[in-house]
C-alpha cells in the first residue's frame, strides 16, 4: 500500500462523497468469494458517472489489478483511499495533487465487477489496515 503515514482514521462525516448526491449503503464486511469480507462500500450508479476524489491528496496509484480493474489510489492526510471498479481515469498523474471533488474517474464494472451492475468499491486504509469508510463519508456533500 501507498506510503501510509496516519494511524487515526478521519472524523466522521469528514470525507467528500464519491459520488455526487447518491447516497449508498454500509456493505462493510459483507462475505465475498475465497472467504473474504468485503473491505470497502459499494456505490451503484450508471456506467460513466463521474468519481470524486474524497480528499485533498496526492495520486499515488493509477492502473488496473485483477479484483479492481481500473483503479485509482490517493494518499490523504488522513489515510489512503481507493477507488475500483472505474470505466476509465480521469486524466491524472501519478504524484499530481487532487482536491476533495475533482473527478478522478468514470463509474464502470471492471475487474471482478463485470457480472454485477455498475459500481465504485471505495475503501479507506490505514497502517493496520481497511477501516470502515461508510460513517466517514457526509452524503449529503
Amino acid at each position: 500500500m501507498a506510503q501510509l503515514r496516519a494511524q487515526q482514521p478521519p472524523a466522521a462525516h469528514s470525507l467528500l462523497n464519491p459520488v455526487r448526491r447518491q447516497r449508498f449503503a454500509d456493505t462493510w464486511g459483507a462475505a465475498r468469494s475465497g472467504g473474504r469480507r468485503h473491505e470497502g462500500s459499494d456505490i451503484f450508479t450508471p456506467i460513466g458517472t463521474p468519481i470524486r476524489s474524497t480528499t485533498d491528496g496526492i495520486v499515488t496509484k493509477i492502473g488496473s489489478n485483477r479484483l479492481g480493474g481500473k483503479i485509482v489510489g490517493i494518499q490523504g492526510a488522513g489515510a489512503w483511499h481507493y477507488y475500483a471498479h472505474l470505466s476509465r481515469h480521469a486524466r491524472l498523474r501519478l504524484y499530481q495533487r487532487v482536491r476533495a471533488g475533482q473527478t478522478i474517474g468514470y463509474m464502470g464494472k471492471t475487474g471482478n465487477a463485470k457480472t454485477t451492475p455498475p459500481h465504485l468499491h471505495y475503501g479507506v486504509y490505514l497502517p493496520a489496515g481497511a477501516v470502515n469508510p461508510y460513517p466517514l463519508v457526509n452524503q449529503d456533500w
